[in-house]
This record gives structure tokens, C-alpha cells and sequence, in this order.
């Protein structure tokens, strides 16, 4: 069982707690290479220092500061990876799969399945009739875009993953011995995460429903399918598709995407629309790989993993 893989006497959720600590200021080393070179400029070449987040755009060049940004997930990502290793003395891949190895095609199936939705809605989205979607490609800036994307996106998304749906859940698992607990507590801690969000700012504490059911969707999907890899796909191709395809003046990312969005920030049934995909999407993965005992997955108390002598632990 997925879930269980880290549930051992000596890795009690203080580990956990210390982990986290770890994880965070992994993350924080990883964004001195974007203050240094903020604090070159204002130093150096006489720039004014950003307060807000339109400031940090207007002083970077877009790609310069998605790149900054990523770097980050990397360093937390090693981090991570050397925290599961030598302080809870697991085997990496225990917080990816309960498979002996990573399953590939999961991944790629769930990659390019809600990549062609992505595309297939905002491609309808600029042909309506109202629709407020401008091109505004332009190649050298966008192939530097796809690069830095392609490259490091999967990182961002991956590290996001396995510290909420492969790390943490596990975690909160082994204090709780059942399952709903650790479901609930990453998806609103994920969701919370968000909270900073430009989106948040502009569109209200409404637009939370999106980010907790998303946290939510691929808590589902985790523990449904024993392992990580069809989140890490469907959040990679999520992010990634976001990046390449469309951006705003209040999203997050703000990149040299194909198209740009005119449209003032508002909630309305738009924010709904997404979680009747994930639960096609639910329906769809659960008939490919024949999901069953939902119950017991979902609110299922503590049972015996056979696998962790196998993978879990080192």
C-alpha cells in the first residue's frame, strides 16, 4: 500500500515535521540566485526595488524571472530527495510508487491526455464569438519560453508532488493510521499554498475551490492507483500547457505565451468546469487501470503493506 510505505516505529511525524523545515529552506537557498541578481540591479545599475508582484515583471524579463523562480523547486527537489534518504532512511522512489519501478506510461498517459484538453479548451475558447483570447507569439522569446518550460515546469510540478502527495501524505498517514485524514490535510495545505496567488487577489477567496478540489482530484488519484505517477502527469502537463499557451496580467505566470488574455479577472461557472473534468478523468483512469474498493482507499484505516520491506525502506 502506497500510503504505508513510510509507516515504520522509528519514523514517527516529528521526522516529518523537521523534513518539511528541511524542504523549505532547500527552497530558499534555491532563490538566492534570484535576490542576488535583484539586488545587483537595485545596487549596482540604480533600479527601484519591487514591492508588488507587477513590479517584479516590470523589473525582470519574463523568461529571466521564470527561470529565477523555477530554480528554486530543484534545489527543494535535491532536498527532498536527500531528506527521504538519510533522515527517514526510505528508498526514493517509496514516496513516488508503490511499484518497483516508476510506471512511465501512467505518466504520459495522463501528460498528454489533459494536455489535448487543455489545448482542445482554449483553442474553442478563441474561436467563440466573445472570445477576449489575442495572439501575441513571438518566436525568439517563445522558443527561450518552451526551453526554460520544458526543462524546468516538470521539475516544479514533480517537487510539488512528491512533497504533497508522496511525502506528506505518507506523513500524516502514519499519525492518523487511516486515509481520508492525509487526503484532506494536503489538499487544503496545497490549496493554500496558492493563497498568494496574484488570481487570489483578483478573483477572491472563492478561487480556493479550484486549488483545494485540484489538491483534492490528485490526492484521489494517488491513492486510488498506488503511486504518483498519473499526478505528476496530469500537474505537469497542467503547468505546462499554462506557461506555453496562455497568460495574463494577474496570472501567476506571466510568460511569452502564444496567446494572451484580455478578459477582466471573474468567477463564475468557469470555476466548476474543471471539476466535472476530474471527475471524467476519475471515471476514465478508473476504468483503464480497474480501480476498485474505493471505501477502503479513500477512508480506509491502517492495514499491512507488504511492499515496504520491499521498496520502502533501505
Amino acid at each position: 500500500m502506497f500510503i504505508a510505505q513510510g509507516d515504520v516505529k522509528e519514523n514517527d511525524f516529528f521526522r516529518y515535521i523537521i523534513g518539511s523545515v528541511l524542504v523549505i529552506i532547500a527552497s530558499f537557498v534555491g532563490q538566492l540566485p534570484l535576490v542576488m541578481v535583484l539586488f545587483y540591479d537595485v545596487l549596482v545599475n540604480k533600479k527601484t526595488m519591487p514591492t508588488t508582484n507587477d513590479g517584479l515583471y516590470a523589473f525582470f524579463e519574463s523568461n529571466t524571472l521564470l527561470f529565477l523562480m523555477l530554480i528554486s523547486f530543484l534545489f527543494a527537489l535535491l532536498g527532498l530527495y536527500f531528506i527521504v534518504k538519510k533522515l527517514h532512511h526510505q528508498s526514493f522512489i517509496s514516496i513516488i510508487t508503490s511499484r518497483s519501478k516508476i510506471d512511465w506510461k501512467r505518466f504520459f498517459v495522463a501528460f498528454w491526455l489533459w494536455a489535448l484538453v487543455s489545448v482542445t479548451l482554449v483553442l474553442l475558447s478563441y474561436f467563440s464569438d466573445d472570445s477576449e483570447l489575442v495572439v501575441q507569439f513571438d518566436l525568439i522569446p517563445f522558443l527561450i519560453l518552451s526551453f526554460v518550460a520544458i526543462v524546468l515546469i516538470p521539475i516544479q510540478t514533480s517537487t510539488e508532488e512528491l512533497v504533497f502527495r508522496g511525502y506528506l501524505m505518507q506523513g500524516f498517514y502514519n499519525i492518523s493510521k487511516n486515509k481520508w485524514f492525509p487526503l484532506v490535510m494536503t489538499s487544503v495545505i496545497f490549496g493554500g499554498m496558492h493563497w498568494f496567488n496574484p488570481e487570489v487577489a483578483e478573483m477572491g477567496p472563492i478561487i480556493m475551490v479550484y486549488y483545494i478540489g485540484t489538491g483534492l482530484f490528485l490526492g484521489i488519484l494517488t491513492l486510488m492507483d498506488e503511486g504518483t505517477e498519473l499526478a505528476l502527469g496530469f500537474h505537469a502537463a497542467n503547468n505546462l500547457i499554462a506557461a506555453l499557451l496562455v497568460t495574463s496580467n494577474y496570472s501567476v505566470l506571466r510568460t511569452h505565451a502564444i496567446f494572451k488574455d484580455l478578459s477582466e479577472p471573474q468567477v463564475g461557472s468557469e470555476l466548476f468546469l474543471p471539476i466535472v473534468f476530474y471527475v471524467l478523468l476519475l471515471l476514465l483512469f478508473a476504468k483503464m487501470y480497474r480501480w476498485k474498493d474505493w471505501k477502503n482507499k479513500l477512508l480506509g484505516t491502517n492495514e499491512t503493506n507488504t511492499n515496504i520491506e520491499n521498496i520502502g525502506h533501505e
